[in-house]
């Protein structure tokens, strides 16, 4: 038998339990730097004065996306918010699994720079696409996607495995194609394999490529450009003629989140200045809105000009999501084997 004075301390308990469960936000994220800067940027100094706890759920995005279809059919999901790439949020809102976020419910959304808006998403941090070189080896420096297919270049490319839909974005661009047609670059793929190009399995065993001089030139990330300098490689970056292809780590709210209204309250907080400078100097990345700014030496090595701004290329995630496996099977029977 449940004694008086348990039954009473129960009672008690249950609404301190209600209310802490009201103030939680679960957010469902990746691990590592980004975790750590949610925690120390985002979490301690702007959600948890206003009252709010965030609970961090970390793992790979795979296993969110696994997650938020499992629990389509369910009144009230495990998470609150789920950090995502672009892409993937892109292909949860086509599913119609995550809210249509609007200024009403993120007012900070309304200062997102226009070519990284989306109905479902919000964009957080973005780097962009650009041509690396060591340019104790490559002189002239490429200006265009397009110099990389000279002779010049024969054997000293390297590619990570990990961004092939971009290489593969961006020899479509070079063929006449584009976003919406990867076809007119399933030749000039063939001709980059001709000219000696490799494959690495990461970005890591790229990095180590390129620190070693086995390799003299990659398409990458901007961000991941100024962490490599960080470490002592030697490259330099430079923007395609073509335009750049942005890269934006997001995140969206499932329609069955528990507490969506802190959900909401999560990701304005995920746009405030105030948060910019540490994404941008522990990982290279660029803040997505007109209200944050960065110290000058910062977006020296990491920033995008209001022209480069002008000339960013969005993704067609329709078309890549339909034609996924054509794309891959592509890359993997021809260009890699």
């Amino acid at each position: 038998m449940i004694g008086r004075r348990a039954m009473l301390g129960a009672a008690l308990a249950a609404p301190a339990l209600a209310h802490a469960q009201a103030n939680e936000v679960i957010v469902g994220t990746w691990g590592g730097d980004y975790a750590a800067l949610l925690a120390s940027e985002i979490d301690a100094p702007i959600v948890r004065p206003l009252g709010l706890t965030p609970v961090q759920e970390l793992g790979t995005p795979a296993a969110r996306k696994t997650k938020l279809l499992a629990e389509r059919g369910s009144r009230r999901g495990s998470m609150d918010v789920v950090c995502l790439g672009d892409a993937d949020c892109h292909a949860m809102g086509e599913l119609g699994l995550v809210e249509e976020l609007t200024p009403d419910k993120v007012p900070n959304i309304a200062h997102v720079l226009p070519a990284l808006r989306s109905p479902f998403t919000l964009p957080h941090i973005y780097s962009v696409r650009v041509m690396l070189t060591n340019p104790a080896v490559i002189s002239p420096a490429p200006t265009s996607y397009a110099d990389m297919w000279a002779e010049r270049f024969r054997g000293r490319i390297g590619i990570s495995d990990l961004l092939y839909a971009s290489v593969m974005e961006v020899a479509a661009l070079v063929g006449g194609g584009g976003e919406s047609d990867y076809r007119p670059g399933f030749p000039k793929l063939r001709e980059l394999k001709a000219l000696g190009a490799r494959v690495y399995s990461a970005n890591e065993t790229l990095a180590a490529g390129l620190k070693s001089g086995e390799v003299a030139a990659t398409i990458m990330w901007l961000g991941r450009a100024y962490m490599w300098r960080r470490a002592g490689i030697p490259v330099q970056a430079h923007f395609p003629a073509e335009g750049a292809t942005p890269y934006v780590s997001a995140a969206v709210v499932p329609k069955n989140a528990r507490n969506k209204q802190a959900a909401f309250a999560y990701l304005n907080a995920m746009l405030d200045p105030r948060a910019a400078q540490g994404f941008g100097e522990r990982m290279g990345y660029l803040p997505t809105t007109t209200l944050a700014t960065l110290p000058a030496p910062l977006l020296a090595e990491i920033g995008v000009t209001a022209e480069q701004q002008a000339k960013l290329r969005r993704p067609d995630f329709g078309y890549t999501a339909r034609n996924a496996a054509e794309i891959l099977a592509f890359w993997e029977r021809e260009f890699k084997a």
